[in-house]
Order: structure tokens, then sequence, then C-alpha cells
């Protein structure tokens, strides 16, 4: 049995820590504000952040291009989560099921490292116990719920025994802000890369990079919808509105080869199962059910569709979650939010591979010169 003042003392330390973190995040704006020229307007937040009540941090390794990315959420939000790729890494998604339990999560966690990277989903659960976040399971005890998914990025960058651990997790939870998200070679995309349709490449040819991408859409009645990505696709980004190949595959003059042409010719892909997924969250200030929720992930796999070719393969392990923080007070049905989460997130998924650099052999749409007109405005 559950005691009420158990329950109270864990809603009343988590209150606190939000409302302490919120203070922070205010005292550091006016100290920065006080300390030089008086700034211009604050830029509109069009990440995940935009969605109140949600936190995010990176911590990207040295070492290697790799790290994790942390989503932290306050209580009371609602989770789920639709897995599409064959070949996922997964931690705590069947709790995110309508028909289980548990409605909500402290924390998502994206990461690189293969199955390595789940083990920086118990950095996560550690930094939230100090913390005093957890779902209470019995007087004194509180036990986060941490759902995760990785990408495999242990080829690319170095030694492939470098990969996140419990202490990237751990980091990356101490350092989340509702700052606007940080895109491109960071966190669960430091070593990201796309267009693996021939293989991994050699010479001039082969992958390209890509990363983490965001992207909100802030509606005038106060709803918000958004999405974060960690973008490590077999297939090519396709810039949805013009059909143009952003970042892919490359034949052997280093240009972009187009994997729907070479399928179509009769290539066959080399992709190995796992060697790619790509992951991400899209989440809402709505106020949905569990079982909404999991309809509205469902949907934002449809942006999957629209910015990546060939998707959902037997090499991919792609994998959505899905949040509704509840923070806005408004009605909307779950098929609206569900289809501005498709939105949101191909919106995202080109962003992350217009907003990464080059890095190690392999070039970025940057270098190549194919980032959409409209992102260079």
């Amino acid at each position: 049995m559950i005691l009420k003042t158990a329950m109270t003392s864990r809603a009343t330390t988590v209150a606190c820590f939000w409302a302490m973190s919120a203070a922070c995040t205010a005292a550091n704006t006016s100290s920065g504000a006080s300390a030089g020229p008086v700034a211009g307007p604050t830029p509109v937040n069009l990440t995940l952040t935009a969605v109140q009540g949600l936190r995010v941090g990176h911590f990207t390794l040295a070492e290697r291009p790799t790290g994790c990315t942390v989503i932290l959420a306050k209580e009371g939000n609602i989770a789920s989560v639709d897995v599409r790729g064959a070949a996922p890494g997964t931690r705590e998604t069947d709790i995110l099921s309508p028909v289980n339990e548990s409605r909500t999560v402290d924390a998502i966690v994206l990461s690189g490292g293969s199955a390595y990277g789940l083990d920086a989903a118990s950095g996560v659960e550690k930094w939230l116990g100090e913390h005093g976040v957890g779902h209470s399971d019995g007087p004194t005890l509180g036990v986060p719920v941490v759902s995760s998914a990785v990408l495999i990025d242990l080829w690319f960058g170095g030694s492939p025994k470098v990969r996140p651990g419990a202490d990237c997790g751990y980091r990356a939870a101490d350092g989340a802000s509702e700052a606007p998200v940080q895109e491109g070679n960071v966190g669960a995309g430091a070593g990201a890369t796309v267009g693996k349709f021939l293989g991994l490449g050699g010479g001039r040819g082969g992958p390209m990079k890509a990363g983490i991408g965001s992207s909100a859409i802030k509606r005038t009645d106060g709803l918000v919808v958004a999405a974060i990505v960690a973008v490590n696709a077999l297939g090519d980004i396709v810039d949805p509105m013009s059909g143009r190949i952003v970042a892919g595959v490359r034949g052997a003059d280093g240009r972009l080869a187009d994997a729907r042409a070479l399928l179509r010719a009769g290539r066959t892909a080399a992709g190995r199962a796992g060697d790619n997924t790509t992951i991400g969250v899209v989440a809402t200030n709505a106020r949905l059910k569990k079982v909404q929720m999991q309809k509205v992930a469902q949907m934002a796999h449809d942006g999957y569709a629209r910015a990546i070719s060939p998707v959902h393969t037997l090499a991919d392990g792609d994998t959505i979650f899905s949040l509704a923080t509840g923070a806005w007070s408004g009605q909307v049905s779950d098929s609206a939010v569900g289809a501005l989460a498709a939105d949101v997130m191909a919106d995202a998924i080109v962003r992350a591979a217009v907003q990464a650099s080059s890095s190690h052999g392999l070039p970025s749409a940057r270098q190549l010169d194919t980032v959409p007109r409209r992102f260079k405005q």
C-alpha cells in the first residue's frame, strides 16, 4: 500500500525541482542581460523545448563522435511509442503501450553506441533519483521511468569501444534546459550518418554526415507540436517541399547518387540489419490520452516517410516516442496533433542534415551545397 504522505512528499519534491529549475533559468537570463549590452528580441523557440514542461540536454563524447540526448518530462505527462524499424534497440517501451499501467515517463533517452548506448538511461535514472523524481514504489522509494532508443554509430570516427555509458546519460540530464535545442553534430547525433544504401563506401563515394534536428509548430490558439530526431538512416534525406535530396548515398564521383533511382535500376541495399536507425520524439502541450498518443506516434512516422527514402527497412530500427504535457487547456483531436507531428518530424529530419557539419571524411549538406534555399535565408 502506498502511503498518502509519501505520495504528497514526492509531488512536493518534484514540483520544487521544476520550480527551482525555472528560477535558475530566469536568474541566468537576468544576470546575462545586466552584464552586457541590451539584447534584441528573443528569437522564437521552434524546437522541442517550445513545448512547456520539457527540457533537453546533450552530452557528446570527445574521444569519438558519439553521445546521448536526454528529454526530461515534467510530472503528469502522457507518453507512448511506436516502433517501425526491423532492427530496434530499445528500453522501457512495452510500458508505454496503452494496455499497460504506466501513463507517463520521467525521461526519454536517445543514444548512439548501439545496444551499449542503452546504458546511458541508467545514468539518467540515477540523476532523476538523486533529484527526487520517480514513481512511488513504496513508502520511501521512488523509481524513475526512463525509456530509451539507440542507433548504431560504432563504425564511425574511431574506436567502437568508445560509446555512451551511464556517465554520459547522467551528464546530459544534469545539463538539460528549456533553452532552444542545439542541433547538428551533438548528443545522439554526433556519430549519425545517412545514405548507407551502398554500404559504408570508400574512396570518394559512400554516406554523408547528419545529426540532431528539431522543429516546432505554434498555432495561434496556443497549441504547440514539436519534434526532435537523431537521423542515422540507410536511405537519403529528401526535402518534402521540393522532392530534392539534401543528403544521402554518393557515387564514386562523390556526388549524390539518389537511392530512389538506384532501387529502380535494380541495385540492392547493402546495409546490414541495425547499421542505421532514426530515433526521435514528438511532443505537444495538448491534453490527450495514452491511446491517443500512440496514434500520434504512429502518424509521426509519416514524417519519416516524407523525408527519408527508403525508410523502415530491415536495416533500420526506426522508433518514435510521443509526449503530451497537458499544459494547454484547449481542445484538439489526436488526428490533428498526429498530422502536425508528421509535419514537424519531416522538418526536423531535414534540419538534422542541414545543421550537421562534415566529420571524419564524410561531407555534410553544407559542404555539397545541397541545403534547401529556405534554410539559407
